[in-house]
């Protein structure tokens, strides 16, 4: 029995990223190689875009336009957070109908498979004909049953950069500033955090402490930890993920509630100021000056920091998607599987939706150092690969030092 012929729609969905567009570019180009794919549109931020019938035609995009677009970062569609709720569903299907929509790919994380699993039950449900299919996306590196989703890659370059180089501001001001807290996204796993130590090669180099969401952050042990690190090194750089919790599992920083609602439509919290809190304590308790940085949503989709490995899977999961889509796949997800050769090299593969929708894949225990706040080499091993080329080399002075001859002491 042949596939009727109609049109593909794609979308994003969920936090931006530095590669999320060169998984749609490769969705379109894809798409416009098979003249059984009489079509491709683009939701206009993601499901809520064709709930509200907001869609563009993307078949006609020039060539040269879409080649910029592959190294664009964020999502040239726009994204969303959009919850399904009662009565979507039929919403849904009714502009698929209309516009002959029979692929339907979306481009996204946990909660975006969520809702693509629930359109592709809801189309076997109504007797109609669709391949529904989430392409991966998500910087947490959350995602279940795949090696690693697009987008992680290019955070994990990114926070490895810059921690590596507030080490340095850190180390240079030591006498003034010698605690430096990082605070980095992730939600509940520690993939994000534990990309800092990518950057790290000798003992000076920061972070010295890394703390994950998968072990609690006693209060206690981590001053005893910043002063143990000032007194052996200098100074003290420690990583730490905005849902980082204590050993009650309360959320050591929490935007007030003056500042809007305290989670998004899927119910994640809103975390803040973990490392603003943490200063404070080692100023108050340890006597040491503390500094905190948080990059912000430039460490998600910041394309100066892109890694070539990450782009160029984000490009091949989205042609993907489309093969199997044709094949008939739906309620699934693509998945990149690395093939255990001398050399990485990935190929894609498929999983079921039902196993990936609101599951969520944690740093597991063998990539945790379980004697102090950091990660295994067995870590870096599955991470290096995945930030492209290595970073570039620095250097310290070394030269000996002069012997004073006055021997005075400036006034404190």
């Amino acid at each position: 029995m042949s596939r009727s012929r109609g049109r593909l729609l794609v979308g994003q969905s969920g936090g931006c990223t530095a590669v999320m567009n060169s998984s749609l570019v490769g969705v379109i180009q894809e798409a416009l190689q098979h003249p059984e794919i009489d079509g491709v549109y683009g939701a206009v931020h993601g499901i809520e875009g064709v709930l509200k019938e907001e869609l563009i035609d993307l078949t006609r995009e020039p060539a040269d336009n879409l080649q910029r677009l592959r190294y664009t970062p964020a999502a040239a569609l726009g994204s969303g957070r959009y919850r399904l709720r009662p009565g979507d569903l039929e919403l849904l299907l009714e502009v698929l109908k209309a516009h002959n929509i029979r692929y339907f790919l979306y481009i996204g994380g946990n909660d975006s498979a969520d809702t693509t699993h629930r359109l592709a039950q809801a189309a076997v449900a109504a007797n109609y004909e669709l391949s529904a299919i989430a392409v991966p996306k998500t910087i947490d590196n959350d995602l279940p049953l795949t090696d690693h989703s697009p987008g992680y890659g290019s955070i994990a370059r990114f926070i490895a950069l810059a921690v590596r180089d507030a080490g340095r501001d850190t180390e240079a001001m030591r006498h003034r500033e010698p605690v430096k807290i990082i605070e980095v996204m992730g939600r509940d796993a520690g993939w994000v955090a534990a990309a800092a130590a990518l950057g790290k090669h000798e003992e000076a180099d920061a972070p010295q402490l890394i703390y994950v969401p998968e072990r609690p952050l006693v209060l206690e042990r981590f001053l005893n930890d910043v002063e143990e690190t000032y007194r052996r090194v200098g100074f003290a750089v420690a990583v730490v993920p905005e849902t980082i919790r204590d050993e009650n599992g309360q959320p050591l920083g929490q935007i007030p509630l003056s500042m809007g609602e305290l989670a998004d439509a899927f119910g994640h919290p809103r975390l803040a100021g973990a490392a603003d809190f943490l200063c404070h304590e080692v100023t108050r308790q340890l006597g040491l000056r503390a500094r905190w940085d948080k990059p912000g949503t430039i460490q998600r989709m910041s394309i100066a920091c892109s890694s070539p490995v990450d782009l160029a899977e984000a490009y091949e999961v989205g042609r993907a998607a489309v093969r199997y889509a044709l094949q008939r796949e739906t309620d699934q997800m693509v998945t990149l599987q690395r093939d255990g050769g001398l050399e990485y090299h990935s190929t894609t593969g498929l999983v079921p939706l039902a196993e990936v929708a609101n599951a969520e894949k944690k740093l597991p225990p063998e990539y945790i150092e379980s004697s102090r706040p950091f990660v295994t080499d067995a870590f870096r091993e599955y991470a290096l690969p995945l930030i492209g080329a290595p970073l570039p080399e620095y250097g310290r002075l070394s030269g000996p030092v002069v012997p004073p001859r006055l021997h005075r002491r400036l006034p404190s």
